[in-house]
């Protein structure tokens, strides 16, 4: 009976470690600059543990409080980190009693390869506000961008 539990404490403590990374992804060019990153394991399907990040939009189309937009790990829509590929979707609406307004953020990136560029990603990004401003009778209002943008994952 010893030895049974002395194995099976040997097993349940020689599990593999899981270490954890992290990603970030950055823009600023054009009157747009995106700074968002999180906490990634390396195992079971690498999920974000956590996330934040800031987006502001110099247009004076746009309401200061879509301009000047943080993100936290809930905003993160989808996600995607293989070899090749890091693609983040990132969603917010607008809170309170405004009218209706959100921030969507497409991030689609591909792995730089090559010893120099590893764990470097080089891609785009797609940019699309929208606010349906009492200015203009309630329609909404939509504005897109989008740029370049450099991603890393370790």
């Amino acid at each position: 009976m010893r030895r049974e539990i002395l194995t099976m404490l040997a097993v349940l403590t020689c599990q593999p470690a899981f270490a954890s990374g992290g990603i970030h992804c950055s823009a600023d060019a054009g009157g747009v600059t995106i700074d968002v990153g999180g906490g990634v394991t390396h195992g079971m399907g690498g999920p974000l543990f956590s996330f934040e990040g800031k987006l502001e939009i110099a247009d004076k189309a746009i309401a200061a409080d879509l301009g000047e937009t943080a993100f936290a790990r809930e905003h993160v829509a989808q996600y995607w980190l293989d070899g090749e590929d890091l693609r983040l979707l990132l969603y917010r609406e607008r809170e309170g009693d405004k009218p209706h307004g959100y921030v969507e953020l497409t991030i689609q990136t591909t792995a730089r390869g090559g010893d120099d560029g590893e764990g470097f990603y080089d891609g785009r990004y797609k940019l699309s506000v929208f606010d349906a401003t009492e200015e203009n009778g309630g329609e909404g209002v939509t504005v897109e961008r989008e740029g370049e943008v450099v991603c890393s994952a370790e």
